[in-house]
């Protein structure tokens, strides 16, 4: 008998294999875009730029796009690997084609963005209305998460700039839906900005937020059902000014850069004014306080807003700042909601940092690099990245369960897009048969179970 030589067995590897489709997992992708409509919503809203007699359908060369990149691709080229396999994505165009597209959409401008997004706001209030329960809106209010993301660039593209961390790139700003701890969340606005854009540009927050609020079914777009919720870059008088004018519409929760000012009058604060913050089970938060600044504080600031500030021991081997007090770290935020406890209104501002998982998703989603010269081109780029992070959040919304419900774009492409399956064709019908040993067949099979209930669009 031969020894084995090393850790791994050896295998003869050579072409020609039929019928095994790579990236079979890519059907759950494939079947949510077609049980919420989204392909018939972006195939009807490009129509108007499908020139006559065209192979290829804008719309679904679009979507292709937005499928690549959901499944880890990272250029236009990329829609190479869905062309390879016909049986699961049918016809694909090829490369040249796909990039005149988005020159013919990037030289469209405003109207070839706004046919997009008006396409994704509807087909998100449906799948709001399937998911039931686990929409983000199930509890009677929808959270907006804005801020901004450093897109680093490795050439000279256009608007990329040095940014305020004194690396080379973009700086857009993003907004997004938050699922709860029970989801991920879902991209509602994103504005493409150079490296030099500040974190607090007051118009720029506006701007966003009205793209988000936009994307929102026509309910949560006015009402206090609707929350903004920023760190201290959206802390300006003009954002929470224009917050304040809606205030019948919408609630905010901003946080605040700790001033000269703030720091003096939590210096004042009784010890009986401080109330101990709590964390989400409800148990207190060792070592944390809140209080309600009010008076001279509150002064150019729009009538109704209420100034929170925490108090907490910093963590080991954190360093205090100027703007700290008593060896304890200071953080503020301003809001107009007025029926809850204080320590709530702070934990439901502190859980804004899930907006950082949201922008590590993007990240590991392509929004680490624009990848074409011209900055309208890379607006289009912006919003296949947002198709393909709606996917990657409605998806799991409704097909998985448990823990699965919860998995980030990484997990979900290494334990199910990943899969491959034989392709076996019987009755003139197509079958798709994931391994058995495969650990996580049965997930894929009962999220495609799910997905099939589901009603058709239409």
């Amino acid at each position: 008998m031969k020894k084995r030589i090393g850790s791994y067995p050896r295998v003869r590897v050579e072409g020609g294999g039929r019928g095994v489709v790579s990236q079979s997992g890519a059907v759950l992708l494939v079947e949510t875009a077609r049980k919420t409509g989204l392909d018939q919503a972006i195939s009807t809203a490009l129509t108007p730029w499908r020139k006559p007699r065209a192979v290829h359908d804008p719309g679904k060369i679009l979507l292709d796009v937005a499928l690549a990149v959901a499944l880890g691709g990272d250029c236009l080229a990329d829609v190479g690997m869905l062309r390879a396999e016909p049986a699961v994505f049918g016809a694909v165009a090829s490369d040249p084609t796909v990039s005149r597209l988005v020159g013919v959409l990037a030289s469209a401008g405003p109207k070839a963005l706004a046919a997009i997004r008006t396409a994704r706001a509807q087909v998100r209030e449906r799948v709001w209305k399937l998911a039931q329960a686990a929409a983000p809106d199930a509890g009677g209010q929808v959270i907006v998460d804005i801020d901004g993301v450093l897109v680093l660039a490795h050439s000279e593209k256009q608007d990329a700039t040095a940014t305020w961390k004194k690396t080379f790139g973009h700086h857009p700003l993003m907004g997004f839906v938050d699922h709860g701890s029970g989801g991920s969340g879902e991209p509602v606005a994103g504005l493409l900005r150079p490296g030099n854009a500040g974190s607090n540009t007051a118009a720029d927050h506006m701007e966003t937020a009205e793209l988000a609020l936009a994307q929102l079914p026509k309910k949560y777009r006015r009402g206090r059902q609707t929350l903004i919720r920023t760190d201290s870059g959206g802390g300006t008088h003009e954002f929470v000014a224009w917050l304040a004018k809606r205030g019948r519409w919408l609630s905010y929760s901003v946080g605040m850069t700790i001033t000269d000012a703030i720091h003096q009058a939590v210096l004042r604060v009784p010890a009986t004014a401080w109330t101990v913050a709590v964390e989400p089970g409800g148990e207190i938060r060792d070592g944390a306080w809140v209080a309600e600044l009010d008076g001279d504080v509150l002064k150019g600031w729009p009538k109704g807003m209420r100034l929170i500030v925490r108090k907490e021991r910093p963590h080991p081997g954190a360093q205090l700042r100027f703007t700290d007090a008593d060896g304890l770290r200071l953080t503020a935020f301003a809001t107009n909601t007025t029926d809850a406890p204080i320590a709530h209104l702070e934990l439901r501002h502190r859980r804004r940092a899930r907006a950082e998982d949201r922008i590590r998703n993007a990240r590991a989603t392509v929004l680490r690099n624009l990848p074409l010269h011209d900055t309208a081109q890379n607006r289009i780029w912006l919003e296949i990245v947002q198709l393909a992070l709606d996917l990657l959040a409605w998806m799991p919304m409704l097909a998985l369960t448990s823990k699965a419900r919860r998995w980030e774009p990484r997990r979900l492409r290494l334990r199910l897009f990943a899969a491959a399956a034989q392709l076996v064709t019987t009755g003139r019908r197509r079958h798709l048969r994931f391994a058995a040993h495969w650990p996580w067949t049965d997930v894929i099979t009962d999220a495609i179970q799910r997905l099939d209930a589901l009603p058709n669009p239409g």
